[in-house]
């Protein structure tokens, strides 16, 4: 049983621009002070919600999580991070792929 829900081209699409504005928006909100690190946990929660709901769990949401709470931490795209990894292509994701059938001469 998968947890993961289908991952069509335009949740990927959805979910990686969601990772690129949220990790812009961030940048500068930590510069505001206390009321800027506040925004951005709020803004952390809110993602990760939507990022479960888009794509499922994934384990690289929960450090990228922790570590956007931390002050001057998250000025690395860390929401970025994590979609790449929560949407990169597996052996297994390859695996239930249907395969073309055989050709013979």
């Amino acid at each position: 049983m998968s947890i993961r829900p289908h991952l069509s081209t335009t949740r990927i699409r959805v979910a990686w621009a969601i990772a690129l504005a949220v990790d812009a928006i961030q940048i500068p909100a930590d510069f505001a002070g206390p009321a800027g690190w506040f925004l951005g946990a709020g803004l952390d929660v809110i993602t990760m919600m939507v990022m479960w709901v888009m794509l499922g769990f994934h384990w690289a949401f929960l450090p990228s999580f922790l570590t956007e709470s931390i002050p001057y931490l998250n000025m690395a795209p860390f929401w970025t991070l994590a979609v790449a990894l929560a949407t990169r292509k597996s052996s297994h994701d390859e695996a239930d792929l249907p395969r073309p059938p055989k050709i013979i001469n």
